[in-house]
């Protein structure tokens, strides 16, 4: 499959999800893939409300396709955060109608505060931000790259 239809596959508008331990950053595209926004971080608790939030943002910008960042190892390996994010994505592929997919993100949170940077935002309120710019780093590469896209199944173990 070339990237062309790759993309013809991922119907937008496309939510992008950036999981953290305490937050998750959350961007989402126009109808069009042309711009992005980063939205408000997510608080991250439990598994129902992390649902609740993100069907609650599926509902409000009209997304139909859910991409979840995977932190791999720089080497390419999973570890365990790269599991945690499949399992959070095979969890949000059974609970919701949307095609889910997951996206490298390696080096994202630095590369995301070197833009913030760049943008002219001040050190102290770089963190407030970072959550919204990795998840929107996500979603632009999973736009703009020809890296292979890896659609989630519900079956997935």
């Amino acid at each position: 499959m070339n990237h062309h239809q790759a993309l013809l596959q991922a119907a937008a508008p496309v939510l992008a999800l950036d999981l953290g331990d305490k937050l998750v950053g959350a961007a989402v595209s126009d109808d069009r893939l042309i711009t992005i926004k980063r939205l408000a971080p997510l608080k991250r608790s439990n598994w129902k409300r992390l649902l609740q939030d993100v069907v609650t943002l599926i509902k409000r910008y009209d997304a139909q396709t859910v991409v979840i960042g995977l932190p791999l190892n720089l080497d390419g390996t999973f570890g365990e955060p790269a599991e945690k994010a499949r399992q959070v994505a095979t969890n949000l592929a059974r609970s919701i109608e949307q095609r889910v997919y997951l996206q490298d993100e390696r080096l994202t949170s630095l590369e995301a505060t070197e833009n913030l940077k760049a943008e002219g935002h001040k050190p102290e309120a770089i963190p407030a931000l970072i959550d919204g710019e990795a998840a929107a780093m996500i979603l632009r590469d999973f736009i703009q790259t020809d890296q292979e896209r890896i659609l989630v199944s519900p079956s997935q173990r």
